[in-house]
């Protein structure tokens, strides 16, 4: 596929801001991310203010293989997954801890308390990352990561997936824009970074609204985005859509474009933490051209600068 226009000149290659980078020049060194689990739900799925949860999602799916961490504590998950990768890495390196399954505000103050000191538990980890719903943030967590953040930076990381009404409304969110709005306001007033999730080929969405949900980060100042094509899990309500042929999946030529057109809308100064992305291979049921994470990944920086 070729793409009409010029490449981001005023952008220095890749035509973006990747999160190594701006890792490497905040801490001086590779900073490596830690997958943990609490084992906290989600209030949108036990019925708190929903019992089906969004149309997306097997809230198992996200955060680090559930086989591998069968019993362990947060603590515990941490110091394992950082004894082998120092074992198998001499390198120096620092860790960036993300609480990441689950929505990671979802539980009573102590809880969370414990939760939190426990991800920051090795002398090694510069940062911590907690990812949540916008409209389950309240004033009481977030005043607790302050609390226990012990002078790293904390990253606030928020399931945005888009900025129009409509559509988080057809894909079960169950809040508005606005409680993202609210959101970003609260944390970033506590000093956090602030990284919203966002699907890229959500339902009924068109060009110009995913141009659209750019502009409305960079009127937030989000400090970073991750980008994710809508993809099918296994147990998710998309399955049962997919399998009737009723839903239609972006293929890769497709999403290469509109990734590239999102990056070209953000501001330079929000960090991509994340191109695109697949599932476990054991839930993830299509498409199958995200498999190939670093293949769509080249083809995007490759329309953002392409060769002169």
């Amino acid at each position: 596929m070729a793409r009409k226009g010029a490449a981001l000149t005023a952008r220095p290659a890749p035509g973006y801001l990747p999160f190594s980078r701006w890792l490497r020049e905040r801490y001086g060194f590779p900073v490596r991310k830690i997958s943990l689990s609490a084992g906290f739900g989600c209030p949108n799925k036990d019925g708190t203010i929903g019992g089906d949860g969004c149309v997306f999602c097997d809230v198992n799916e996200a955060g680090p293989d559930p086989r591998s961490i069968a019993g362990l504590s947060v603590a515990e998950q941490l110091h394992r997954q950082i004894t082998i990768f120092q074992a198998r890495h001499p390198q120096p390196h620092k860790f960036l801890a993300y609480l990441q399954a689950g929505s990671n505000t979802y539980a009573p103050p102590p809880r969370l308390r414990e939760v939190y000191r426990a991800a920051i538990s090795h002398p090694d980890v510069v940062s911590l990352a907690v990812s949540t719903r916008p409209d389950w943030l309240p004033d009481e967590a977030l005043d607790l990561l302050r609390e226990t953040g012990g002078g790293l930076d904390v990253w606030v990381e928020l399931g945005v997936q888009s900025a129009h009404d409509a559509t988080l409304i057809r894909i079960r969110r169950r809040h508005d824009f606005a409680a993202v709005e609210d959101a970003v306001r609260r944390a970033k007033e506590r000093g956090f970074l602030v990284c919203a999730h966002l699907i890229v080929g959500l339902p009924g969405e068109t060009k110009a609204d995913l141009l659209a949900t750019a502009a409305a980060m960079n009127r937030l100042g989000v400090d970073a985005v991750k980008l994710h094509p809508l993809s099918v899990t296994r147990g998710s309500a998309l399955e049962t859509e997919w399998r009737e042929n009723r839903l239609r999946l972006l293929d890769e030529d497709e999403y290469v474009e509109l990734a590239a057109a999102f990056l070209e809308t953000l501001s330079p100064h929000i960090v991509v933490q994340r191109l695109t992305g697949s599932g476990r291979p054991e839930v993830h049921l299509a498409p199958d051209w995200t498999r190939n994470l670093n293949r769509v990944k080249r083809r995007i920086e490759a329309l953002l600068c392409p060769a002169q």
